[in-house]
């Protein structure tokens, strides 16, 4: 299956989903879009109002911030993959459940597998904890670090940003970085491939010495010919 199949097929089964009771309140499901070789994959928290109206991720006035933090990384939207630990609006804009983030955890483990991004940026504290639980995001954010073969920068979300000046300035700087990072992320993917390249290559097989042609005789006198 191509990843456009798989990716595809996610989004028909998200439609559906009835695995937790978003489903009773949304209007539209939210699988996420983007392109399928991207590089970057961003991963939100849960859709809002104008997510639920359009069926599309970070298309309010967040969106519209992560579209400029993207620029400052001389990205543009149409080049990362954007998507949410939930793929339906809580209600009111609260914290997504437990159980509704389990009832998402396999379209999302899918996705990953399916685009294989070399970064994984997780946007506010829901989308972090599921790589990084233990962490505070007002330490780690900005920090790249490997976890498992996904190399994961923890960020502030979008609208945190706007709704507290504060984090401005702090998740500007992060996104600046971003093709530094995606840089080190590429040479390191590139050389883990090229080792695990090598560890399967099959070894060439030892030759035994060939003997030669002819072969001298040692401390033989030669022999007298006998003459008639």
């Amino acid at each position: 299956m191509t990843t456009h199949e798989s990716l595809a097929q996610i989004a028909s089964e998200v439609s559906g989903c009835r695995g937790c009771a978003l489903h009773k309140t949304r209007t539209n499901s939210v699988p996420g879009e983007g392109p399928e070789n991207a590089e970057i994959m961003c991963i939100g928290e849960g859709p809002g109002f104008n997510e639920d109206q359009q069926g599309r991720p970070f298309v309010g006035q967040a969106g519209k911030f992560l579209g400029e933090l993207l620029a400052l990384a001389g990205l543009q939207r149409e080049q990362v993959w954007i998507g949410n630990v939930v793929k339906c609006r809580p209600p009111n804009n609260r914290d997504p459940l437990p159980e509704e983030l389990s009832a998402c955890n396999l379209f999302l483990e899918r996705q990953m597998a399916a685009l294989a991004p070399k970064i994984i940026i997780t946007l506010g504290r829901f989308s972090m904890g599921k790589f990084v639980p233990a962490a505070k995001i007002s330490v780690v954010h900005g920090q790249m670090r490997k976890i498992g073969d996904r190399f994961v920068i923890p960020m502030f979300h979008p609208a945190a940003a706007l709704h507290n000046p504060t984090y401005l300035p702090l998740i500007k700087a992060d996104f600046a970085r971003l093709p530094e990072l995606l840089e080190v992320a590429r040479k390191a993917l590139d050389a883990s491939a090229r080792e695990e390249l090598a560890k399967a290559a099959p070894s060439a097989p030892q030759l035994a010495e060939p003997k030669p042609l002819f072969e001298a005789q040692k401390d033989e006198a030669p022999k007298q010919m006998k003459l008639f």
